[in-house]
């Protein structure tokens, strides 16, 4: 099977969808506030490499604890935000396309199946409460869960906004750094 693999946020996406979904549910829930002194306490603890990402991240996704009905403000969040999907990555056919990301797999589900996607390959994280169901998925991470779910895939084409992605990189016949709106070669 041929594929083509993207990385999401900054990618294909105009933005990081996990902070904007964040952002978006405490617009509407303000008293999704009273978890901040814990994700800004994780933040500090991780860039003094006190606690690892994984630790860090389920901490910032606390706030998913106070949300009622996740599958609404995830919805609604799309119908606000789709238009941050980048024109470059529309105006593709998507039918070969894998979305690999380490935003959580439940908030890019809808846009996925939107722009019907092939598969979306995410971090397993729970909705009702932020804890990691799985590995954080970047990096080396990705290659693997990658070829668990595809053991004998041919990546035609990779797209990322990041060095930490050359794993999925060297996977592809080509690969790509995406910047802006703009493509280039990744090995420039």
């Amino acid at each position: 099977m041929n594929v083509n693999l993207y990385d999401f946020d900054g990618t294909i996406y105009d933005g990081d969808s996990t902070i904007d979904f964040y952002l978006f549910c405490l617009n509407k829930q303000i008293t999704l506030l009273k978890y901040l002194p814990i994700q800004v306490l994780y933040t500090f603890f991780y860039f003094l490499k006190i606690v690892d990402k994984k630790k860090w991240k389920e901490k910032y996704f606390v706030f998913l604890k106070g949300i009622h009905d996740i599958e609404y403000k995830i919805e609604s969040f799309w119908q606000i935000n789709q238009n941050k999907i980048k024109k470059w990555y529309i105006d593709k056919n998507h039918e070969n396309d894998i979305i690999i990301s380490a935003s959580p797999e439940f908030l890019l589900l809808p846009i996925s199946k939107k722009l019907d996607v092939l598969k979306l390959i995410g971090t397993v994280v729970d909705p009702k409460t932020g804890i990691f169901l799985s590995e954080n998925c970047r990096g080396e991470e990705k290659v693997k869960r990658l070829k668990n779910i595809f053991p004998s895939i041919k990546v035609e084409e990779a797209y990322t906004d990041t060095l930490s992605d050359e794993p999925i990189i060297k996977l592809a016949s080509k690969g790509y750094m995406v910047k802006g709106n703009k493509i280039y070669n990744f090995y420039n």
